[in-house]
């Protein structure tokens, strides 16, 4: 089973408006809702896939509400926390040419919040599949990444590390299966600034020999770079679309990738690279998250 961890889900509603005029009244050309957070978002792409996931998290209110029946309803599992005060957060995405968003801050996690939360993960076995992805509220221990890693060590647990800085730096020596900095991140994490694939290459090297056992380096336009377990580099150009969203394609790519490692017994890491580019290409071409039929048309164009 994968499970994803989303610590601050959200209500995604998306504008569309002809132009945003600063204090004005502005009139939508129309509106869409998604259920986001990036754990989410994964979820929602391994289903696309076929892959069956259980979302984790912590929801209120009822946002809270609407987010686990929306995900249920697309057959994802959840087993969240349901907190006892506040309310889920709601991000409104305006779009006219730009992109303006405004991100809500969302509930306060207490301490029994956060233990009734940790003891969820004690179900997880060997051969199980944990996400971790975004960043952590701040009612939340910064290191709380690295405490679930410790928690479940030993115990036979890939886990996926998305995030930025010490968030990531921290997880490494409980050696992650798979972390996916972006080139930005990557550079930032080591004080430079990186130029070309050679230079990303070293650097991904620094992170597997700090504990993690792929690494896989998104770059926007310039494609990406997956560092496998067996020490081979492999690059991989972008698909070609028109952009139209830039919410979710690196979960995607996360979800594509897992699927593909899933696939057969002894991971394929050149079809899972393959189609973790194919599902974040499918994503960035959308108005939402990628679609099954989508991404497996990009995927026969690699």
């Amino acid at each position: 089973m994968i499970y994803t961890v989303t610590c601050n889900p959200a209500i995604d509603y998306v504008m569309h408006l002809p132009q945003l005029v600063p204090g004005a009244v502005n009139r939508s050309a129309g509106e869409a809702l998604y259920f986001g957070g990036k754990g989410i978002n994964v979820s929602i792409v391994l289903a696309e896939l076929g892959i069956r996931s259980r979302a984790l998290g912590f929801v209120g209110g009822f946002t809270g509400e609407a987010i686990e029946q929306g995900l249920t309803a697309m057959g994802i599992d959840t087993d969240f926390v349901h907190l006892a005060h506040g309310s889920s957060r709601i991000n409104v995405k305006l779009k006219s040419g730009e992109e303006t968003e405004i991100n809500g801050k969302g509930p306060e996690i207490g301490a029994d919040a956060l233990e009734t939360f940790l003891q969820k993960l004690d179900a997880l076995q060997g051969g199980d599949t944990l996400v971790l992805a975004g960043s952590i509220p701040g009612s939340l221990p910064k290191d709380l990444y690295s405490r679930i890693l410790e928690r479940l060590s030993g115990r036979g647990v890939r886990a996926v590390v998305d995030a930025e800085g010490d968030l990531l730096l921290k997880a490494l020596p409980y050696k992650p299966f798979l972390v996916k900095p972006n080139e930005q991140e990557l550079g930032a994490m080591f004080g430079t600034e990186l130029h070309g694939e050679d230079e990303i290459a070293v650097y991904a090297k620094k992170l597997q020999d700090m504990g993690a056992v792929n690494v896989l380096v998104s770059r926007a336009g310039d494609g990406s770079l997956l560092l496998d377990e067996h020490g081979i580099c492999r690059t991989q150009g972008v698909c070609r679309g028109t952009v139209r969203n830039s919410v979710g394609a690196g979960d995607s790519m996360i979800a594509g990738f897992l699927a593909g490692v899933l696939r057969d017994e002894t991971p394929d890491y050149s079809y899972a690279l393959k189609l973790g580019t194919a599902s974040g290409g499918a994503t960035a071409f959308s108005d939402g998250l990628a679609k099954c039929a989508e991404i497996k048309a990009l995927l026969a164009t690699l």
